[in-house]
């Protein structure tokens, strides 16, 4: 089973750098080209989330991000400092006002402020098997899709 460990500072810009490893090492893994988009946009979602939990909790600490390929499934999971909001299993995506998000952009407020989980929401309908969990350490976002086992062992 290869596993890549990715650690990266609670920064915008480093999502897309996971976004990429994060392709890269699905792609090895072999998931189907027709998923790497919902894996793009999961892992850029649970990333964006956990730096910005990271900022608001404990902006010296790093993200995490394991990658790993495991019985024809490819895994990320994504560690946080923060916790897990209230309510984010479930949110109420009917408060939101479809108008502000299609808001234009010279509007003073582009987007309203999303409800709590709407992000692990986004991700939950994009992944094969979506698990959030809550430990000492922070909160877990695990996401996986079907692989067939890929190439071999990753390197990096």
């Amino acid at each position: 089973m290869p596993v890549v460990d990715v650690t990266f500072s609670a920064l915008p810009a480093h999502v897309r750098t996971a976004r990429l490893v994060a392709l890269a090492v699905a792609r090895r893994a072999g998931v189907n080209e027709d998923l790497l988009d919902e894996v793009r946009l999961a892992v850029g979602e649970a990333c964006s989330r956990a730096v910005g939990l990271n900022g608001d909790h404990s902006p010296g600490s790093a993200v995490r991000m394991t990658l790993s390929d495991e019985q024809s499934k490819f895994t990320v999971e994504v560690v946080d400092v923060g916790p897990l909001e209230a309510g984010s299993a479930e949110p109420d995506l009917d408060a939101l006002n479809p108008d502000e998000l299609s808001a234009p952009a010279d509007s003073a407020d582009v987007m309203p402020d999303l409800p709590p989980g709407f992000g692990l929401a986004v991700i939950s309908g994009l992944v094969e098997e979506f698990s959030v969990s809550s430990q000492g350490d922070g909160t877990h976002v695990r996401m996986s899709w079907p692989a067939t086992g890929g190439v071999g062992a990753v390197e990096v």
